[in-house]
């Protein structure tokens, strides 16, 4: 359980600081970089001891990989329809579970 706190947060981080700035076009694009970097610090920060645990508790890098994506994708459909403002889609849903078949096979015995 502490792999998967640590990438949710860390993927708080990292959806932060690669698509806070769609709403913030009058940002310039240097500054939106500096900034997006200095977020994403703090992503590394808990990604990398999210991962070296969870390997170390019996997870291969696969389904690390795997598990980071979904984690990254509820996350991003979150952000999207609260703060950019995006509708859901039946197609974004369609390709949703089809990873969720990924995790599935992923972590079969």
């Amino acid at each position: 359980m502490k792999t998967i706190g640590l990438l949710i947060l860390s993927n708080l981080f990292m959806t932060t600081a690669w698509y806070w700035h769609l709403r913030a076009t009058e940002v310039p694009l240097w500054k939106v970089i500096l900034i997006s970097w200095g977020i994403a610090f703090f992503e590394y920060c808990l990604t990398v001891p999210a991962n070296r645990i969870g390997f170390l508790s019996g997870w291969n890098g696969f389904q690390l990989k795997i598990i980071q994506e979904v984690i990254t994708l509820v996350i991003f459909c979150v952000f999207a329809v609260i703060y950019l403002k995006e509708p859901v889609q039946w197609k974004y849903i369609g390709s949703f579970v089809c990873i969720l078949g990924a995790v599935y096979f992923a972590f079969k015995k």
